[in-house]
């Protein structure tokens, strides 16, 4: 498949390093020739030095109507004017746009002929912050099935109740939960746990169960969790504002932004919130405004280093939690867990954002876990074929898949399935899968291909 990225960024780079390595025809385009250098030299693709949506730059990029272009740089207006050149000037297959800009989205209508899928990684974002927020103990929560399934990975703590006992005595601890664990990281390795595998302390365990069930499956393998009150946010651009918009009326949110005139903007959006200018790194500041009393710092600058040294400082003054955003791939594994615990990093969902648009089977939905590991779970849709022919009316579990996956839940008729030796496989399942590999991704596709 023939791929044309716009912007060669965090975004761009690690979604080019993915395609690349999957078999997938890239070429890249940038006015900076160092990033272009950088991929060149590392991916097996093509880059082209130029303006994003300049005719002539995606002529020389190749565009056509074999091509998909992924508009990904961080001008939402370079992004929108790139996808109507490729669709009036080249007529390329499909294009998928960033936009970051809300009041864009709101007025999709306007673009849906040159747009074929927007995408907006920061609206993604703010929601899966809040999520973690309205959460105590996860680690991660992702969505399916138009939110009915939630997949949530939560590490046990040493006084959880599962902890020191086998995984089937879950039933018995919520005999009206539905859920099913498809996988466990100990120590970082996969582990495909049976109902006699033994829970042990820090084990992260990936739930998949129903968007009501979050919290009573994070007590299983947790201490008690208190709902969380007071949420402090440094960075009032747009991911900061709109997570303090939509946090304000059940928490006591505060928002410190460094620039005078975003502040006057932000007191004046926020209807609760207090709105506080100064910077996140002050001591100064956080102590007067009783840091050690939060319950959530969550560090949104676009600076990964000033995000990383707030929330340092944060824990050091007595901050019950913290999380970050960062942009940088290169600091995921070197960022001390003692002092941050949940680390959002944009790419990934941008990612996964794109992956589900590009894949040729029958994907709802297509989710990067684990960037290093490869981790990745999919929503497939079942549908006739030679390959679904013979498995159709036979229980589910019978179904070949790889040792690298797990089928961890069934959507029928607008009702979640766990599977089991009764579930019979039938046409419009919808399946989640979990991969502790995504390069085992390849061998189930079929499943979810239309004649």
């Amino acid at each position: 498949m023939k791929v044309v990225i716009l912007g060669a960024g965090q975004v761009g780079g690690s979604l080019s390093a993915n395609l690349s390595s999957n078999g997938y025809d890239v070429t890249v385009i940038d006015s900076n020739d160092e990033k272009l250098s950088d991929l060149d030299s590392r991916l097996d693709l093509r880059t082209v030095s130029g303006h994003a949506s300049h005719p002539i730059t995606l002529k020389r990029a190749g565009c056509d109507s074999d091509t998909i272009l992924l508009a990904l740089t961080n001008n939402d207006e370079v992004n929108i004017v790139s996808c109507q050149i490729a669709k009036e000037t080249f007529s390329v297959k499909k294009t998928i746009c960033r936009l970051s800009d809300s009041s864009y989205l709101d007025s999709f209508e306007s673009f849906k002929d040159s747009i074929d899928i927007p995408i907006s990684p920061e609206k993604d974002i703010t929601e899966h912050l809040s999520q973690l927020i309205r959460h105590p103990g996860t680690n991660q929560i992702e969505t399916f099935a138009d939110g009915k399934v939630k997949l949530i990975a939560v590490k046990a703590s040493k006084k959880g109740k599962l902890v020191g006992k086998e995984l089937k005595n879950i039933n018995d601890d919520m005999p009206d939960v539905e859920t099913h664990v498809p996988v466990i990281y100990r120590k970082n390795k996969p582990i495909k746990p049976s109902g006699s595998t033994i829970i042990k302390e820090n084990d992260e365990l990936y739930f998949i169960t129903s968007a009501r069930n979050i919290d009573s499956v994070v007590n299983e393998v947790q201490e008690d969790h208190s709902q969380h009150s007071r949420i402090f946010i440094v960075g009032g651009g747009k991911i900061g504002f709109n997570l303090a918009k939509d946090l304000e009326s059940d928490f006591n949110v505060k928002l410190v932004e460094r620039d005078k005139a975003r502040c006057k903007f932000l007191s004046e959006e926020l209807e609760r919130s207090i709105v506080l200018h100064g910077s996140g790194s002050d001591e100064e500041l956080l102590s007067s405004e009783n840091i050690d009393q939060t319950d959530v710092f969550c560090a949104l600058t676009n600076d990964d280093e000033a995000n990383i040294m707030s929330s340092f400082l944060a824990k050091k003054l007595g901050a019950k939690k913290t999380m970050i955003l960062v942009n940088n791939i290169s600091y995921m594994d070197i960022i001390p867990k003692r002092f941050i615990d949940n680390v959002v990093a944009p790419y990934r969902l941008t990612i996964s954002l794109v992956m589900q648009d590009l894949r040729e089977a029958d994907f709802a939905q297509d989710v990067l876990l684990k960037m290093h590991s490869g981790a990745e779970a999919v929503e497939g849709v079942v549908h006739s074929n030679p390959f679904t022919s013979d498995f159709i009316g036979k229980p589910v579990v019978n179904l070949p898949i790889p040792e690298e996956a797990s089928i961890g839940a069934i959507v029928r008729d607008e009702k979640i399935l766990m599977p089991s030796n009764d579930l019979m496989l039938s046409i419009d399942d919808h399946l989640i899968v979990f991969f502790t590999d995504k390069q085992a991704i390849p061998e189930i596709e079929n499943y979810f291909r239309e004649v």
